[in-house]
């Protein structure tokens, strides 16, 4: 019973005090509970998201959860992150914005096909190539910092087009994931919601490439660490594929 994947109201669209996710999470029998808020972004005129944590808001998150994780250390174990995107030409005052406080990890998700004060994201569907391509080469660039844990709903591309295509440029991904040993996370939050991801187009290549996976509970209610059925359906799904799941804490 672990989770990397859960919000905090901080993101503005996650509800519930941090210790009632944690007590959530004690409640359903989870080992490890970790924190991935969306991470905040600073724009240089000033612009503020809709779906993240100010950057002032960072040294609360993580002060709030350090607090946490020592209060509740003999019953569960709290890792404290963020759910990231990656942009190449933001990436170094990126890194300096979430290295001022001492995170267990990063994981990734691509929501944007860049940095989301545009907000070109990637669940409209599109038969674009370019935007699929584009949005594989993002992946695998960031991921090849090594500076992520793992890939979190890799399939959120809502690519439509021609299924060679989405073969062919989504191979590559899972290539180079099968090649650095990083997991693809079968999203909850997807499954939970009847949305196109968790995509059976995806993880038929995730299989073929001998991957594994991680059930990402992304968590925006406590309640959603409580339920089971959609656990249980992910787990269906990796063994229908026979992809080996990860069950033990990864740090």
């Amino acid at each position: 019973m672990i989770n990397y994947h859960t919000h905090t109201f901080r993101c503005k669209h996650a509800y519930g005090t941090d210790e009632e996710f944690v007590e959530a999470a004690i409640r359903a029998g989870f080992t490890t509970l970790g924190f991935a808020d969306h991470c905040p972004w600073r724009f240089e005129d000033g612009h503020v998201s809709a779906m993240r944590m100010l950057p002032e808001q960072l040294a609360g998150y993580y002060a709030s959860l350090a607090s946490l994780r020592d209060r509740y250390a003999d019953t569960i174990d709290i890792k404290i992150g963020l759910e990231c995107e990656f942009s190449p030409l933001a990436a170094k005052a990126h890194d300096e914005l979430l290295d001022s406080v001492p995170l267990d990890y990063r994981i990734l998700a691509q929501h944007f096909l860049v940095p989301d004060k545009e907000m070109i994201s990637v669940v409209p569907p599109t038969t674009d190539e370019k935007n699929l391509a584009f949005y594989v080469d993002t992946c695998i660039e960031a991921l090849a910092t090594g500076k992520y844990l793992y890939i979190a709903h890799p399939d959120i591309m809502n690519y439509v087009g021609d299924a060679a295509i989405y073969k062919k440029h989504y191979a590559r991904l899972c290539l180079f994931l099968k090649r650095k040993n990083i997991p693809a996370e079968i999203n909850l939050g997807g499954l939970s919601t009847g949305r196109y991801y968790p995509n059976r187009q995806f993880w038929e290549i995730v299989a073929e490439c001998g991957c594994s996976a991680i059930i990402g509970y992304d968590a925006h209610w406590p309640k959603n660490l409580v339920e089971t059925k959609f656990a249980d359906l992910a787990r269906k799904l990796a063994a229908e594929y026979s992809i080996p799941l990860i069950d033990k804490p990864m740090i």
